[in-house]
């Protein structure tokens, strides 16, 4: 969300000033082959807790279920094979509940959405209905998504020089958390 004085490089203006971030994002679990993935998670958010201004996170959840799924290539028999499917559930719903609250709130003049899901058009299209200027940061390798586009007032691509100019420090300054090697 911003306000007027502070730039975020590439996507706001010179007068803006970030007054606050939200991030979404599930909880993850350990995986075959994979047990520290929790691990490494939880030093990157104990990390984002640091920053100034302050991150706000909110979490949702992954579930996962029995599916069946068509075969790309099937054989004279089974056409179907049953598989596990993992799903984030609620992110998306809470990021757009948070931008419309903070627009009717009156929490934000400019708010900046990192996202590629279309899912989020309605969203910004009634936070601009109370007034608002919502821009897309769009995170993914492609164009950004039409139903984005559609509703945004400013769309910018992240690219990867821009990326890799705002990771973090190997060490948080004034804290123990360092980065996990497997990053």
């Amino acid at each position: 969300m911003a306000r007027s004085q502070r730039p975020l490089p590439h996507v706001l203006i010179p007068s803006n000033q970030i007054t606050g971030i939200k991030y979404f994002t599930a909880r993850v679990s350990s995986e075959p082959g994979d047990a520290s993935k929790p691990q490494r998670q939880d030093a990157y958010l104990r990390a984002l807790r640091t920053l100034r201004p302050p991150v706000s996170l909110h979490f949702g959840r992954f579930v996962t279920r029995r599916t069946r799924a068509l075969l790309a290539a099937p054989g004279p028999h089974p056409r179907t094979v049953e598989i596990l499917r993992t799903e984030e559930k609620g992110t998306d719903v809470s990021l757009a509940v948070h931008l419309l609250d903070d627009a009717w709130r009156n929490r934000y003049d400019v708010g900046v959405v990192v996202s590629n899901d279309g899912d989020l058009a309605e969203a910004i299209r009634l936070a601009k209905l109370a007034g608002k200027r919502v821009g897309i940061a769009n995170p993914s390798q492609g164009h950004a998504s039409n139903a984005l586009r559609a509703q945004a007032d400013f769309v910018r691509q992240i690219r990867p020089g821009a990326l890799r100019s705002s990771q973090l420090p190997d060490r948080i300054p004034g804290t123990s958390i360092t980065k996990p090697s497997a990053w």
